[in-house]
This record gives C-alpha cells, sequence and structure tokens, in this order.
C-alpha cells in the first residue's frame, strides 16, 4: 500500500466482521449537522452587519455575499471533486471536507479581526464552500451499500441533518455572539464576531473528526442478514454499473437534473422570502406580533423542511423512487394551486400547503441519491450525485430571483397583501408541471452505458490498493 495512504485509505476503514451498520448514519450526521450550519448564515449576517460592515451602505449585499458563494461552491466542489471521494472513499472526503470548512470559519475570523472583509467571503464562501461540496457527498455512496435494503431510509437521516443542521447552530451562534460581545453595534463588536467565528471552527472540527473517525465501508461481498439481492438485468432497479462519466451522457441524467432543479426553485421560493410572505398574507398591527408570528412560519418551515427528509424519503423505500417524485412534484403543484386561489381566505390551509410543500423540497434532496442508485448503481454514485447537485446552484438563484423580483416590482406597483405573490406561484406550478413530465419520461438506462463488471472490479480494487 503506498505511503500517502495510510490511515485516509479505503482499505482502513473495510469494517470487521459484526460491525453494525448503524453506526454509519451517525457518522454521515456528524458531517451533515456540522455543514448545515450554512442555512444559519443569517445570525452571522446580521452581526457582521452591525460590527464590521456598519456604516457601509452595501452592508446588506456584502453580508450576504459569503453564503451566495459557498452554495455556488458546494456545487462545483461536488461536480468537481466527485469522482475522486468515490475513489479515495469516505475518511478522506471527510477529513477534506473538515479542514476546508472548519478553515472557512479560521479565515473569517482573521479577516474579521483584522478588519479585512474579504477575507470572510474568501474564508466561509469560497473556502468553506468547497467543504460543504465534498461533505454534502462524502457518506452517499458508503450509505446506499451499507443499506441496499433500505437506501431511502439510510440517505433520508444523513442529509435530514443537513437540513436540521440550523437548528442547533442558529441558537448556538446567537449565544456565543451574546457572550463574546458580537451582537454590541460598531468596531466594538468586531472582537466578539471574530472569536465566535474561532470557536464555532474549532467545535465543528472536533464534532466532523468523530465522524471520519467513526465512518467504515462494508467488506466485500457483505449484504445485510436475510437480504438477497435481485437478479442482475437490464431492467432491475438498482442492477447497473454506470460511470459518471456516462451519467451525464444519458438522458435519465438530464431528466433527473431538471426535475431536482424546478422542485428546489419551487421550495426555495417561499424559504427564502418566508418572513415577507407571511406578514403579506397575513398582516398583524403590532410590529413585535407581526415579527413574532412571521418568525414562527419561517422556523416551522425549517422543521418542515428536516423532517420531510426523513419522512418521505424513507416512504420512498416502499412506494418507490419515481413514485414519490411524483407526489413532490404533483401534489407539490396542486398545493401551490390551492395557496394561489385561497389566498388568505384560511391560515390553516395556508399553513398546511406550506409545510408540506417545504417538506417536499427537503425530500427531494435526501431521495436523491437512492434514485441515483436505482437508476446508476452504486459504482460511482457519489461522483454522479455531486455533478447531479449543479442543479442545486442553479435553484438556489433561480427561485428567489422569481420571488423577489416579482414581489418586488408588485410593491412598487402599489400592490398590497398575496396578490404579490400570485404571478411566482403560477410560475412555480408551471415549473413543477415541467418537472413531472421529465420524472415520468424516466426509465431504466439503456445497457450500452453500463460498464462492464470486469472494469468495476478492476477499478473497486484499485481503490483499495
Amino acid at each position: 500500500m503506498a505511503a500517502s495512504a495510510g490511515f485516509l485509505s479505503r482499505e482502513r476503514i473495510v469494517a470487521p466482521p459484526g460491525w453494525s451498520r448503524w453506526l454509519i448514519p451517525p457518522a454521515a450526521l456528524a458531517i451533515h449537522l456540522a455543514i448545515g450550519q450554512a442555512y444559519a448564515w443569517t445570525a452571522f449576517k446580521t452581526a457582521l452587519s452591525g460590527t464590521v460592515l456598519s456604516g457601509n451602505p452595501s452592508a446588506g449585499v456584502l453580508s450576504a455575499l459569503p453564503f451566495q458563494l459557498a452554495i455556488v461552491m458546494l456545487g462545483i466542489s461536488a461536480a468537481v471533486f466527485g469522482t475522486k471521494v468515490d475513489a479515495r472513499g469516505p475518511r478522506w472526503a471527510m477529513v477534506v471536507a473538515t479542514s476546508c470548512f472548519v478553515a472557512g470559519f479560521l479565515i473569517s475570523a482573521l479577516g474579521v479581526a483584522t478588519g479585512q472583509y474579504w477575507l470572510v467571503v474568501l474564508g466561509y464562501g469560497g473556502v468553506g464552500g468547497i467543504g460543504l461540496g465534498i461533505g454534502y457527498i462524502s457518506p452517499v455512496s458508503t450509505l446506499i451499500k451499507w443499506f441496499p435494503d433500505r437506501p431511502g431510509l439510510s440517505t433520508g437521516i444523513a442529509i435530514m441533518g443537513f437540513g436540521g443542521g440550523a437548528l442547533i447552530a442558529t441558537p448556538l451562534t446567537n449565544q456565543l455572539l451574546a457572550a463574546f460581545g458580537g451582537t454590541t453595534k460598531g468596531p466594538a463588536g468586531t472582537s466578539g464576531v471574530a472569536t465566535t467565528f474561532l470557536v464555532m471552527g474549532l467545535i465543528y472540527l472536533v464534532f466532523m473528526a468523530l465522524g471520519a473517525l467513526l465512518i467504515r465501508v462494508p467488506a466485500e461481498g457483505w449484504r445485510p442478514a436475510g437480504w438477497t439481492p435481485p437478479a442482475a438485468g437490464a431492467d432491475v432497479v438498482g442492477s447497473a454499473n454506470v460511470s459518471a462519466r456516462n451519467a451525464i451522457r444519458t438522458p435519465q441524467f438530464w431528466l433527473l437534473w431538471v426535475v431536482i432543479c424546478f422542485n428546489v426553485t419551487a421550495g426555495i421560493g417561499i424559504l427564502e422570502r418566508a418572513q415577507d410572505i407571511y406578514k403579506d398574507f397575513f398582516p398583524v398591527g403590532v410590529a413585535v406580533a407581526a415579527t413574532a408570528a412571521a418568525g414562527g412560519f419561517a422556523a416551522l418551515l425549517s422543521l418542515a423542511n428536516s423532517a420531510g427528509r426523513l419522512g418521505w424519503s424513507s416512504l420512498s423505500d416502499v412506494l418507490g423512487r419515481k413514485n414519490m417524485y411524483r407526489i413532490y412534484l404533483g401534489v407539490g403543484a396542486l398545493l401551490y394551486l390551492a395557496v394561489t386561489l385561497l389566498t388568505d381566505s384560511s391560515k390553516v390551509l395556508f399553513l398546511i400547503c406550506a409545510i408540506l410543500i417545504l417538506s417536499f423540497y427537503g425530500a427531494g434532496f435526501a431521495t436523491l441519491p437512492a434514485y441515483l442508485r436505482d437508476l446508476f448503481g452504486t459504482y460511482q454514485v457519489g461522483a454522479i450525485h455531486g455533478r447531479l447537485l449543479t442543479a442545486w446552484s442553479v435553484a438556489g438563484v433561480l427561485g428567489p430571483l422569481i420571488v423577489n423580483a416579482i414581489a418586488d416590482a408588485r410593491i412598487e406597483s402599489g400592490v398590497e397583501g398575496p396578490a404579490r405573490y400570485t404571478t411566482a406561484f403560477t410560475i412555480m406550478i408551471v415549473l413543477l408541471a415541467v418537472g413531472f413530465v421529465c420524472n415520468e419520461l424516466i426509465r431504466p438506462v439503456n445497457a450500452r452505458f453500463h460498464e462492464p463488471k470486469a472494469d468495476v472490479k478492476a477499478t473497486t480494487e484499485g481503490a483499495q490498493a
């Protein structure tokens, strides 16, 4: 074995006989709960606007840059490094992800402390964003190999962590900022923000390192007790072995790319502007009460996003992945139609529709790796997943752009209440309908794109050497 392999090599983490596969989801969760902090950037955004960016007329725009760059880098790094993640194994990927993600916090701390805001953008957005992308895909293929009988449940558990990471990170960030003085306005609060970045980076270093230490891959030929793999065949779910290079040449990849892009666009359109939408639909005379109610609505949507990742993804093991996306897209379009037609006539129905839409948004992420496994096999599923996440990067721009541009234009025209969003919601219905059609067009991958079994075996053995 090469000297450069050692501790990080796949060979070193092959599970011994009797190793419990239920130790693998917690290892994946340790990574995803940490990188899910990205959804809690709003706490740092407020602190930066009031301290290092205090007095800057563009503080609102500048304080969002690190997060925006991080999401872009997530998609790019997942696509670029996906094949290497599959080849080197999950421990290597988790260590690289940890190094980049933690380095992002430390560079940001230095940037705030020295008043060099560009270091915050570079650190959290650039370097940290690379950690986000590699960390997000690092456990996917491993989980699917450990849970061939329940791929939806296993990936749902891990990816639920990314959605739920903000539930931990938001109060943690606020408490640390308050303890270190980062909530103080002006230059006096700068050191508190810097210290918060530093401490959170160290906390995530410990937490993510535990995941890297715990992760294992199954031994060659391992299978769950009592489970028999289906007979091989071109039309058997999960039997294909398609390389990442060949996957992007298939119509299935691009149909699924559109499905994910439009499903995410529809969900993030509400999530990104949640508080303003609620205030416009159900205005409250007292400003403090309105803010509290809108904040509660946003928190409720975050919970729905996280819970949907586990619940609906687990159900896909029973109903099948294609049927679940029929629900996400078809029912999602009907829910948007209900919100558009009912507007503010019933708060209860509005909340039910919004909660379900956001649960489908999160579930689309969690069900995706299992869908990819069904279509392309486990050979390079992590790399294929990474390439498909570029759909997330596009949707992350497209969703907020549609909702914000139309709503802001309506506000300038003097339009009030739910009417500010009817056009945007109608566009979401159309996008979900298009996604529904694309999902219907997905068929098993043609055998001409499959890798020869000898090549798959040789590649696997080479990765372990």
